[in-house]
């Protein structure tokens, strides 16, 4: 057995020695640490583990490089509730945002986890943005998800600032949601099902163990390598039956530490700068997002709202190397307000100033919408390894995979566990 975290858990592992071997299946012994590991405490990975830990005679840690959960694209984001419009016919992304959603209004609800159901807007200026939306509202109506154009008065009486010289699209699923509440839910139902974290841990490598399941051959699991952020201590070794890889903007890192040479990635990071507003005119009370520009690796840079009302705009694109840059860009403002005065024109320009940045992982250079022939888009990669059954791969899980996150969940559990499952 690997040699358990002595630094770094939640409560420690002495009480819990009773089911780490546990097994996996029915069919064959498991000698592991634990049934799951989840690395990257994300919104998608606290979603899985606290998914996979309600399994009954199962075990699940959470491995998280930082001191807490979801510090990285899971708290700076827009925190919307997205309908799942721009991902195209048959993606992950509209299945699982669309599944996501009703999950996320449901959980809201039952939980008292703060939610606003803003509507979106999105809005064109121009024929050719108009003709956009014209197919976007086509596409809607082929995935049932609502939206309808809004009429010059409809959009004159419900935000007279808003600038619209062709029209409106709106998207009244569309919503915001209190992101740091809701992970705080999540952790803390992981939590009371028994499952274990370790914070400020970081994985140093993934080795796929072979033992001798039920025909003498095949894998028993996997054994994850780590250290702590800090260095100190060396390094420790778990194993696990099932890895599941949500690491976020490490995870094809991760991922690279254990895939044949021919099936590496290289990782992408799409840097989003986010500006506050301090003045108190305009203020709109729904979503606003410019007509969605082919090739462009996000939605534009678009108005959204906090739980209090507060108006912030972003984020724009910066594609970058490092993502541990967080650091606003001020030159970055200009470009920003020239797009924000298209569609909110009275905006008082001196009341925009840079606040916060966040980092999207991607898998190329690729576009954060379908458009019209899906060129140039990527959708989500979530699968378990064709080699290594048991270690899941979720790579470039950017929006929308906060609105996305407990569908995902589902869908792992569902890889692992249901009639098609590998294991």
């Amino acid at each position: 057995m690997g040699t358990p975290f002595p630094r770094a858990f939640t409560r420690t592992l002495s009480r819990r020695q009773s089911v780490w071997k546990r097994s996996f299946s029915a069919s064959r012994q498991s000698h592991a640490d634990f049934t799951h590991a989840i690395i990257g405490g994300g919104a998608v990975g606290l979603a899985i583990a606290r998914q996979l830990a309600g399994r009954t005679g199962t075990s699940t840690i959470l491995i998280e490089r930082h001191g807490s959960v979801g510090t990285e694209t899971s708290s700076r984001n827009s925190e919307v509730i997205h309908a799942g419009i721009y991902y195209g016919p048959s993606s992950l992304k509209t299945k699982l945002c669309i599944r996501g959603k009703h999950m996320l209004y449901d959980l809201c609800e039952a939980k008292s986890i703060p939610y606003w159901r803003t509507k979106k807007w999105i809005i064109a200026q121009d024929d050719q943005q108009m003709q956009h939306l014209q197919d976007l509202h086509t596409f809607t109506q082929s995935i049932d998800v609502p939206t309808q154009f809004l009429s010059s008065q409809q959009i004159k009486d419900r935000e007279p600032d808003v600038r619209a010289e062709a029209g409106v699209l709106e998207s009244p699923t569309t919503g915001i949601i209190d992101s740091h509440a809701f992970m705080a839910y999540l952790e803390g139902a992981f939590d009371e099902q028994g499952g274990d974290q370790v914070m400020n841990t970081v994985v140093t490598g993934i080795v796929k163990l072979e033992g001798e399941g039920k025909e003498g051959g095949g894998a028993s699991g996997y054994a994850i390598t780590t250290r702590s952020k800090d260095g100190a201590g060396g390094e420790d070794t778990i194993t696990a039956e099932v890895v599941v890889n949500s690491a976020g903007l490490g995870a094809i890192e991760v991922s690279n530490m254990l895939m044949p040479a021919d099936r590496q990635r290289k990782s992408y990071f799409a840097k989003g700068t986010y500006f506050s507003y301090a003045a108190g005119h305009p203020r709109p009370k729904t979503l606003l997002y410019p007509a969605p520009i082919p090739g462009l690796g996000g939605l534009g840079t678009h108005l959204t709202l906090d739980m209090g009302g507060r108006a912030r705009f972003g984020p724009d694109v910066e594609w970058v190397d490092d993502p541990t840059d967080l650091t606003p860009n001020p030159a970055r403002l200009k470009d920003a307000i020239d797009v924000i005065r298209t569609y909110l024109p009275s905006v008082d320009v001196s009341a925009i100033d840079l606040d916060y940045c966040g980092v999207r992982p991607k898998l190329g250079r690729t576009s954060g919408t379908y458009g019209k022939d899906g060129k140039g888009f990527a959708d989500f990669y979530i699968r378990e390894e064709d080699g290594f059954p048991g270690f899941v791969n979720l790579l470039g899980i950017e929006s929308p995979g906060l609105t996305s996150s407990l569908a995902i969940a589902e869908m792992v559990e569902d890889m692992l566990y249901g009639k098609n499952a590998k294991l």
